[in-house]
């Protein structure tokens, strides 16, 4: 309920307001069903820009620091990202992608929109990174779509270490749903999965115009 409240009463109406997103291609996110959002990530307002800009609730796959700072400010965050639906990851540690694609699958099997950025962490320069394999897991493992996302201008208006996001027009941008039912059974294939990866990169990469870095962020 809150995340309701959050998108059309406290938050969304402020940062459209702030920000002028511009969306395109926002009809190929599918209206119901399953579906897999996965986009660059060049700031952390992208948390907060692409959900304003889609019709459906989106949940995230969110590191797990940002439910554990430290004083007033973490525990605001970590309710913040609580109260808005969204999922803390562990990212450390031998078991970290699997417990991060047994929540995604959890998503997935309830019919829902997740939202997971590939790169597995923000750009610190602009430029797009090489993908993590677990959105190409889930993808076959869920047997569900994935539409590309590219976030234009965020790290401009809050680029890593800046707190307070200067106010700039931004772009969210949508690409074709990819469909990797040919794949269907190969999720444990790790060619298989290297080249559904990069091909989702692949497809960022063309709607947002960034400079691809063939390695981890």
């Amino acid at each position: 309920m809150f995340y309701y409240v959050l998108k059309y009463v406290l938050l969304g109406p402020l940062l459209r307001l702030l920000f002028r997103p511009r969306t395109e291609g926002l009809e190929h996110v599918p209206e119901t069903g399953a579906a897999i959002v996965a986009g660059n990530h060049l700031s952390f307002s992208d948390h907060f820009l692409m959900p304003a800009v889609l019709k459906r609730r989106i949940t995230f796959l969110a590191k797990q620091e940002y439910f554990t700072g430290p004083g007033l400010k973490g525990r605001l965050t970590a309710a913040f990202f609580r109260s808005a639906g969204q999922i803390p990851v562990d990212r450390s540690g031998k078991e970290a992608g699997q417990a991060a694609i047994r929540e995604g699958l959890g998503v997935l099997d309830r019919g829902e929109l997740l939202g997971i950025y590939p790169e597995g962490t923000r750009s610190h320069d602009g430029r797009l990174y090489k993908g993590k394999v677990g959105v190409a897991v889930m993808a076959l493992r869920a047997g569900v779509p994935v539409v590309p996302c590219a976030m234009v201008g965020t790290f401009e208006i809050q680029p890593p270490g800046k707190v307070v996001p200067r106010i700039r027009r931004v772009t969210v941008r949508f690409g074709e749903p990819l469909d990797f039912s040919r794949y269907a059974g190969m999720e444990n294939d790790r060619t298989v999965v290297r080249a559904v990866t990069d091909e989702i990169m692949y497809r960022i990469l063309e709607l947002s115009g960034q400079e691809y870095v063939d390695d981890y962020a």
